[in-house]
């Protein structure tokens, strides 16, 4: 993660507890005064007890860089780079949870449109699609996932996906034996989303679905045309339904 927005993260969270244990701090760290602690004075003023002490120090004083990454806010760029350094730090210290959570922000993010135009400039078609072969299924889940929702719609993302390899990966994650049903189903809506209207994918993903015996991508011997939606959901429903079969 970048370290600016993971020592503004730190600092919020020690802010936090501070604030829970009924202090509050600026950003330098210091305590904020209050008001209404203190003996009050002038005539007819009742005596009041001082504010109870916080003991231990307060969040750490804030770097200048850090505050003015929170001011200027990172761009989404910036921000999806950073969600993918979650989810592939073989760190311990970043835990799986943080993953799946790192991946549901990337997810949200390349549903935009130029987001998505934007992973072949942030290199992150390579890790993205190499996280179809990770051991946690979750994991895998979720690639298939951030690539359907990267490349529907979006012939220059569906280019990327097939020039990186991606659609022979999801065809086998899809029809793979012992692979979950969730998985199964979520590779068959990246695939849906990857060969419409794009007949090079189409042809790539027939190719492979007839190394696997489903000569159904057969049609009186010609191609499956990748603008025929109606052909084209005959293909992805014997997917969807061997992932049922899972």
């Amino acid at each position: 993660m970048d370290k600016n927005l993971n020592q503004l993260l730190k600092w919020s969270l020690e802010a936090q507890t501070a604030a829970n244990a009924g202090q509050s701090y600026n950003s330098n760290g210091a305590p904020t005064s209050n008001n209404n602690s203190g003996p009050a004075t002038g005539t007819g003023a009742v005596a009041t007890s001082p504010a109870p002490q916080v003991t231990g120090s307060g969040p750490r004083p804030v770097d200048p860089e850090v505050l003015a990454s929170l001011f200027g806010g990172p761009s989404e760029a910036e921000l999806m780079k950073a969600a993918m350094e979650v989810i592939t730090d073989p760190s311990p210290e970043t835990t799986r949870e943080n993953k799946l959570i790192a991946f549901d922000n990337f997810e949200q993010l390349i549903e935009n449109l130029d987001n998505a135009n934007l992973l072949e400039e942030l290199s992150l078609w390579s890790p993205l699609i190499s996280l179809l072969d990770h051991e946690d299924e979750d994991m895998r889940y979720h690639a298939a996932w951030c690539l359907g929702t990267a490349v529907q719609n979006n012939q220059k993302t569906q280019e990327r996906l097939l020039a990186m390899g991606g659609v022979p990966k999801l065809v086998d994650l899809a029809m793979k034996e012992g692979e979950s049903e969730k998985v199964r189903r979520k590779a068959t809506y990246a695939l849906s989303s990857a060969v419409r209207n794009y007949q090079p994918a189409m042809d790539v993903a027939a190719d492979e679905m007839h190394k696997r015996g489903h000569e159904v991508l057969v049609n009186n011997g010609t191609k499956v045309d990748a603008a025929d939606m109606d052909k084209v959901d005959e293909v992805i429903d014997v997917l969807r339904n061997k992932a049922k079969s899972a």
